[in-house]
């Protein structure tokens, strides 16, 4: 199926619901400045619709459109209001609710409206001829002041099992009073694409409104629903950044559009946008403090990871027969990992990848891999520390252990004092450029006074370390023997300002193997810098 839409074309809606919809997410609480800010990203992206949150609800987002239409020029997206329709037994022109969603200053309108028969009797506490009532009255009048509308028909799949004749009735009834789009809303999240596919079919069939869909994802279905919808004639569908919302969330904004543009071969964003997908998916997840998914479909780092032996060696051959698109079109990359399951390809690759040649020496890719399962069976992991990776691979290549100091001892020590305080002090004794060092200092913690002993020792002779920093440190309790005397693993991750790496120690103390990493941690930092090995 081809169309041709972007982000200002009517034909097809992209209409995110991120401020909204998405905010409702457990661990969320966006301030008014995080809201500016992901609005900012998402019309970059090029969605055509931002719908910014329900003014007059709450002070935020009053805050928020006031501020929004001051301090953000869109350049691809429409900013929209939510609220709902007029109270029962009022009039639209007079509820403070619609006047709010006038002031709020946003083109475009959306109204919630009910469209199950029980939720309107039960919730609303009305008839069902007043609650049509309240929507055409609503929508008129929001038509009547020059705002575009659109109706989201709440829980309307259950609604249409129960009494299909009055869900009808209301989309009916929202189209007829002028509303541009009404969508049909999987409020439960219990639908699957078949049922979704068949319901919008008819519905379109039936009333001849435009339909949009609105997939929650309590089946895991939500994007295969939107997808299913767009199947049967929807043309406006709405979506949160990273599938975030209420419970498990909603249809995940960036498979959907990927597959609209790459696999219906549809264009709904301006051009070069999808290539900014991934780096977009990642920025949201910073302003909303959330680690990003590394497992999401097309943005996450694991996306296009590759790590079975079989895998690699068709990869050598050609990328596309184990991936669906070429990464580089999302805006991510491939990536190989290193593992007991790795293979010569995949050691090929993975060294091209680090920019280390391995020529076609096949002794020693044969020796790296190995290498690589004997260490791996010993508890180290290289799928998560490529620097350790690197390290290991380049000491095969250069025939020596890359080293820029040499480790005489090192000690940590805890004291527990009368008060209930603790105290960190670390003492380290190395060679570094033919000179024994000897630095102590203290810290939060035993590792973290290895780290600050060993940087007091080295930046004197290489300043270059004065940038790193020890950004993340995670521990693992190998199996084996329990409890105190387990084997351990530890990963570091440091960076420099610049990037990042991720470096790996295993020993029977957690001290040691902090230590292993530590020391790999340093080292990867110099080979990143230039600095040539001295020992």
């Amino acid at each position: 199926m081809t169309t041709k839409a972007n982000a200002t074309d009517d034909s097809f809606h992209v209409f995110d619901t991120t401020l909204r919809d998405g905010a409702q997410r457990e661990g969320i609480n966006l301030t008014v400045a995080d809201k500016l800010t992901i609005a900012r990203h998402l019309d970059t992206f090029g969605v055509g619709y931002i719908e910014g949150g329900w003014p007059g609800a709450n002070p935020r987002d009053t805050e928020f459109f006031a501020r929004a239409q001051k301090e953000i020029t869109f350049e691809n997206a429409q900013l929209v209001a939510f609220g709902a329709t007029r109270r029962a037994g009022g009039s639209a022109a007079d509820d403070p609710q619609v006047k709010a969603l006038l002031n709020s200053g946003a083109p475009v309108i959306t109204l919630v409206a009910k469209s199950h028969d029980r939720h309107v009797e039960l919730a609303l506490r009305t008839t069902l001829e007043e609650n049509l009532e309240m929507v055409r009255d609503t929508v008129s009048h929001l038509r009547e002041q020059g705002r575009r509308v659109f109706v989201d028909c709440e829980h309307f799949f259950d609604g249409y099992r129960a009494n299909a004749a009055y869900a009808k009735s209301v989309v009916r009834t929202a189209h007829e009073a002028g509303a541009e789009v009404v969508i049909l809303c999987d409020t439960n999240g219990g639908m699957l694409p078949a049922q979704v596919q068949a319901v919008v079919s008819t519905v379109i069939a039936d009333t001849g409104a435009r339909l949009g869909i609105h997939a929650q994802d309590d089946t895991g279905c939500a994007v295969a629903n939107t997808l299913a919808a767009v199947d049967a004639g929807a043309t406006h569908v709405q979506c949160t950044a990273n599938g975030y919302g209420e419970r498990v969330g909603n249809a995940n904004l960036f498979p959907v559009v990927a597959a609209l543009e790459l696999k219906y071969g549809m264009k709904v964003l301006p051009e070069g946008a999808l290539a900014e997908m991934t780096r977009i998916s990642h920025a949201i997840a910073e302003v909303v403090n959330l680690t990003p998914s590394t497992h999401q479909p097309y943005v996450g780092v694991s996306a296009f990871a590759h790590k079975a032996g079989l895998h690699a060696s068709a990869i050598k051959v050609d990328p596309d027969l184990y991936q669906h698109i070429d990464p580089e079109q999302v805006g991510n990359t491939m990536r190989m990992l290193v593992s007991d399951m790795a293979g010569r390809a995949s050691i090929e690759l993975k060294g091209k990848e680090l920019g280390v040649d391995l020529g076609d020496d096949r002794a020693l890719v044969g020796r790296v891999v190995e290498r690589v399962k004997e260490r791996e069976l010993q508890g180290y992991t290289y799928e998560a520390a490529d620097a350790s990776f690197e390290l290991l691979l380049r000491g095969e290549v250069e025939g020596r252990a890359r080293r820029y100091f040499r480790t005489e001892s090192w000690r940590a020590i805890v004291e527990d004092r009368p008060d209930g305080t603790h105290a960190n002090e670390a003492t380290v004794k190395l060679w570094a450029k033919g000179e024994r060092i000897v630095a102590t200092a203290e810290g939060n913690g035993p590792v973290n006074a290895l780290d600050r002993a060993l940087r007091v020792a080295l930046e004197r002779i290489y300043p270059q370390l004065a940038k790193l920093e020890l950004i993340d440190y995670k521990v693992r309790i190998l199996e084996g023997r329990t409890g105190t005397e387990s084997t351990t693993r530890v990963l570091i991750t440091t960076g420099d300002g610049a990037g990042d790496w991720a470096t790996v120690g295993v020993a029977e103390n957690v001290i040691a193997a902090s230590w292993q990493a530590l020391e790999d941690a340093y080292t990867y930092g110099l080979l990143r810098a230039g600095v040539e090995p001295t020992e």
